[in-house]
């Protein structure tokens, strides 16, 4: 292990241990988090965790695939009308946020890009073919996520009153040492397997899919314990705020500045679909919320997990909108490249 990460696990640590000491919201994940984002602008050499985070990641996938039962899915065409707005929702969000970093002085393939909610490394690969400025779609899209997922922990806290500190599942000494292998070995293959049929997001759709299987075939009948998902947490809160090491003052200027009024400005696009769709449907609020916030869907979901929401309903709007993100955004690519 390079002295780098030995230096980003410390500061993890760290970060993890203060929000535990305050008492806050989700400590293994938004501690991390908070940590290496202050690290980074403070010039602390840090590195992303590579394999061994994607493979924290897995833990996740495997945890929302395991929430998929034959009786959640009986359910799935009530969602018919919610998941039909998921189109619409990318639509305006894309449409503002191109208008919105146009009229910062952004070149139109950054722009385009850059307000595209969702599929961070797949709109960082198209947006640097079509021209786009790497940098910058890179810092915009991290803020996008950090900032919803930052705030919605405690926005959900003070409204919903929901405990959010707790762990998010039952003890492995509690679950059968064969169905924690299975989970790990769902893990691993589901993320190798779809990383070889280039799935977008392999470390999560690919371990979502397998374990999903083995769930609906009766293999596995439980969630993985509580410890997998704190690992998986603080790999993925340590993640998201070490992507802003290197960063300079003139990029937070620049980049950070824009990439937080974008996020209210998504923000805000949100909660009026929310407002809406629980107005027309019968569905708990907080789920319509933590469907139609483009805080990251392995973000999003971890927050479903722990506050014991409707993990299903909320995956499948996040992994419905993801794939059309990934479509429009390569129609844009060839529009691009014509022009």
């Amino acid at each position: 292990m390079t002295r780098q990460r030995i230096v980003t696990l410390l500061v993890s640590v760290a970060g993890a241990a203060a929000f535990l000491l305050a008492g806050w919201p989700l400590p293994l994940l938004l501690g991390p988090m908070v940590a290496c984002l202050v690290a980074a602008v403070t010039s602390v050499p840090m590195q992303a965790m590579g394999a061994l985070g994607q493979f924290m990641r897995t833990f996740l996938g495997v945890a929302i695939g395991t929430s998929v039962t034959p009786e959640i899915l009986t359910r799935l065409p009530g969602l018919a009308l919610s998941l039909a707005m998921v189109p619409l929702y990318i639509l305006l969000v894309g449409a503002t946020g191109h208008l919105f970093f146009r009229a910062l002085g952004f070149d139109r393939q950054t722009s385009i890009f850059a307000s595209m909610p969702g599929g961070l490394q797949e709109m960082l690969f198209l947006g640097e073919e079509a021209g786009g400025n790497l940098r910058a779609m890179s810092l915009i899209h991290a803020t996008r996520v950090l900032a919803i997922f930052a705030a919605a922990p405690f926005a959900i806290s003070a409204i919903w009153g929901v405990d959010l500190t707790g762990p998010p599942g039952n003890p492995a000494a509690d679950l059968p040492p064969m169905e924690i292998a299975l989970m790990v070995l769902s893990g691993f293959v589901g993320w190798k397997v779809a990383a070889w049929a280039r799935i977008p997001g392999p470390s999560l759709l690919g371990p979502i899919l397998l374990s999903m299987t083995l769930s609906l075939t009766g293999l596995i009948s439980s969630r993985p314990p509580a410890e997998m998902l704190l690992a998986a947490q603080f790999f993925i809160g340590m993640a998201v705020g070490v992507r802003y090491a290197g960063i300079t003052l003139d990029e937070v200027r620049r980049y950070v500045v824009a990439g937080i009024l974008f996020s209210l400005i998504t923000a805000a696009i949100s909660v009026v679909f929310f407002l809406a769709i629980a107005a027309m449907l019968s569905l708990d609020s907080l789920d319509v919320l933590l469907s139609f916030l483009p805080g990251g869907q392995a973000e999003m979901a971890m927050i479903a997990i722990i506050a014991g929401n409707d993990v299903t309903l909320v995956i499948s709007h996040h992994i419905l909108r993801i794939i059309i993100v990934i479509l429009v955004a390569q129609a844009m690519l060839g529009w691009v490249r014509r022009r």
